[in-house]
């Protein structure tokens, strides 16, 4: 009897157990290691390694969720890349950044331009895509006939370098902030079309004969603030309304950091921000330091006549710097910008860099720290006088809504510490 009883009592507990396990299943975010090849989606897990031993895609009307703290660890033979036809929602944190990576070993300065596995492409039905506090590194590899991409018909065309993002859907919904993007062969971000925020991310050692830091074609509706943009080989912001989408391209950028842009590649047109094509670009409170040329347009195709320029920063150690930030017929000069005809004058007082850095020098350190002194004079020299797209924000399915975040009265990226 007391057998039968105990029998009882232990299938009792299996099954409390496993209704526990039941219950809780759809919120576990324990580490799941694992390895990918052709078609995902699902949820990637907190804290987890995801080795890619070829290309992924993921289908339309799917979606791939990618927790906080995971890694995406790229096969650096197969050089893979990432389709989205669907979703794509990387949710990092501060503390845990989601990282698309390779092998610490494949980490040489001999690769410091990337080249080690493809990029993330976003074709025309990807509906949404956050990057949000994500390491995108070491990619840019050249596409080839057999390439996924090419062989869908996406970026380009075979024999280019991939940007580290790729979006072409101008109905779409595109967030990238908080987020770090390092060592690619050529631009870090071509996009083609959507709704966008482009926040607090950082650029450099990009770009080996071309490439710019954000590169944006006809049909983007963008905001762009507070992203930190180093040595670029070419520019830290191409705005152009190529293409035959709608809506026209309308670029809000305001309170950037542009340090170095331009210089490594000097035959090449611009230089830190590029305008042309009828696009319409509204630029505030964005600091130039050491920039080739500031505002450029190209003559034979301008910007919309209703772009505003307006509370701009120009700091250039040399005189042949200086000289090029004045404004001409193809160099744009905005209201109340600040810009000298004297080398060394307006000394933004970053915290920690050294602004006698050789312009041509693509190689970043991380203890340099472009806060404001709290005696800068760019502090209290922005505005905050003019509309963004997304201050209402964008609402994502997941339920998650990203703002825009709000203009400073400082101008550049980063006001003084806390």
């Amino acid at each position: 009897m007391k057998s039968n009883q105990i029998f009882k009592l232990m299938i009792l507990g299996l099954l409390a157990l496993a209704g526990c396990e039941k219950a809780n299943i759809d919120v576990d975010t324990s580490a799941v290691d694992g390895s990918a090849i052709g078609e995902v989606s699902g949820v990637w897990a907190k804290g987890s390694t995801q080795v890619i031993k070829g290309d992924i895609v993921i289908p339309e009307g799917k979606t791939l969720t990618i927790e906080e703290g995971v890694t995406v660890l790229m096969d650096t033979v197969a050089k893979p890349e990432i389709i989205i036809k669907g979703n794509l929602y990387a949710l990092g944190t501060t503390e845990n950044p989601i990282k698309f990576t390779v092998n610490d070993f494949y980490k040489t300065p001999l690769t410091k331009f990337g080249k080690l596995w493809g990029g993330i492409l976003a074709g025309p039905t990807c509906e949404e895509l956050v990057l949000d506090h994500v390491i995108l590194e070491y990619g840019g590899a050249k596409t080839s006939d057999a390439s996924t991409s090419v062989k869908m018909g996406l970026y380009k065309v075979a024999g280019e370098s991939l940007p580290a993002l790729w979006f072409a859907n101008a109905r779409g919904r595109l967030v990238v902030q908080n987020s770090t993007i390092r060592n690619f062969q050529e631009d870090c971000t071509y996009i083609e079309g959507g709704r966008i925020i482009f926040a607090n991310n950082v650029f450099y050692t990009t770009g080996v004969t071309g490439g710019e830091a954000m590169n944006f074609k006809s049909g983007c509706l963008a905001d762009i603030a507070y992203n930190l943009v180093y040595s670029t080989n070419t520019n830290a912001l191409k705005l152009s309304n190529t293409g035959d989408k709608t809506p026209q391209t309308y670029i809000i950028a305001y309170n950037n950091t542009m340090v170095n842009t331009g210089w490594r590649r000097p035959t090449a047109k611009g230089g830190s921000i590029w305008l042309e094509s009828n696009v319409r670009a509204d630029l505030y409170n964005n600091l130039f330091a050491n920039t080739r040329f500031g505002v450029k347009r190209d003559p034979k195709k301008p910007e919309d006549s209703r772009s505003a320029y307006s509370n701009n920063w120009y700091y250039g150690f040399d005189q042949a710097t200086v000289n090029q930030f004045q404004p001409t017929g193809d160099i744009v000069g905005g209201k109340n910008d600040v810009i000298s005809n004297v080398a060394g004058a307006n000394d933004p007082k970053f915290v920690n860099y050294p602004l006698n850095t050789a312009v041509t020098n693509a190689d970043f350190n991380t203890a340099w720290d472009f806060h404001l002194q709290g005696n800068s004079p760019a502090l209290g020299k922005g505005t905050t006088n003019f509309t963004r797209h997304y201050q209402a924000g964008i609402t994502m399915k997941n339920g998650i809504t990203y703002s825009s975040p709000s203009p400073s009265t400082f101008v550049g990226a980063y006001g003084t510490k806390i």
